[in-house]
C-alpha cells in the first residue's frame, strides 16, 4: 500500500497545514504531469502517468480531515483503503436510538406523510445532522492527541480504536440522515426539497 503521507514528504500526522499540502500537491503535479513528459520514451511516460495518478490519489485522501483519518487507519492496519477491515459497531445507545428513528420512519412510510410527521422527521434530521457535525469536530480535535503520540513515539492503538468507533458512529448517523432525507424528499447535500413523481 502506498503511503500518501510519504508521497508529500510528511509524517503520519492528522493536523496538516492545508495550504502547505496544497503547495506540495501543485509542485508534485507539475513535476509528474504527463504533459511535461511527452518527449520522453514510453517507459518514462508511463512512469510519469503512474506518478501523477499517485499524487492525485494521495491529495484526495489527505486534503479532507475525515478522509485523512480513514486513510490513516487503513495505513496503520496495513490494508488497502478499499478493504473493509473489521469495522467497530457504533455504541449500543446510538443503535437503540437509531432503531427508534428507523421504526418511526417505517411507520410514516406506510402511511401518509402529513405535516406533523414531516415536521417531526425534519426536526429529527436536523438533530442528527448536528450530532454528526459534533462527531466530525471531535474526530478532527483528537488529531492533536494522535500527533502528540506520533511525536513521542507513544502508544497509538487506543487512539486508532477511538477513531474507528467515532467513524462508525458518523457512518451510522449518515445512513439514518440519508434515509430521513429520502423520506422527506431532500437531497442530503443540498437540503433542497424536490418533488418525486
Amino acid at each position: 500500500m502506498d503511503d500518501y503521507f510519504e508521497v508529500f514528504g510528511l509524517s503520519r500526522k492528522l493536523q496538516l497545514d492545508e495550504e502547505e499540502l496544497r503547495r506540495r500537491f501543485y509542485a508534485l503535479s507539475r513535476r509528474h504531469h504527463p504533459d511535461f513528459h511527452q518527449q520522453a520514451g514510453e517507459r518514462e511516460q508511463a512512469a510519469a502517468l503512474a506518478s501523477s495518478a499517485l499524487v492525485n490519489r494521495a491529495y484526495r485522501a489527505l486534503r479532507d480531515p475525515i478522509a485523512r483519518v480513514e486513510y490513516l487507519i487503513a495505513l496503520e492496519e496495513g490494508r488497502d483503503g478499499k478493504e473493509g477491515g473489521t469495522k467497530p459497531r457504533p455504541p449500543m445507545d446510538l443503535l437503540e436510538e437509531m432503531l427508534e428513528v428507523q421504526e418511526a420512519l417505517e411507520e410514516i412510510k406506510r402511511s401518509e406523510l402529513d405535516r406533523a410527521a414531516r415536521e417531526r422527521l425534519c426536526a429529527e434530521r436536523q438533530r442528527l445532522v448536528a450530532r454528526r457535525l459534533a462527531t466530525e469536530r471531535e474526530i478532527r480535535d483528537r488529531g492533536a492527541d494522535w500527533d502528540a503520540a506520533v511525536e513521542a513515539n507513544g502508544e497509538r492503538a487506543s487512539l486508532l480504536r477511538w477513531f474507528k468507533e467515532a467513524l462508525a458512529t458518523r457512518a451510522y448517523l449518515t445512513t439514518v440522515i440519508d434515509d430521513l432525507s429520502d423520506a422527506l424528499g431532500k437531497d442530503p447535500d443540498t437540503h433542497v426539497s424536490h418533488r418525486r413523481d
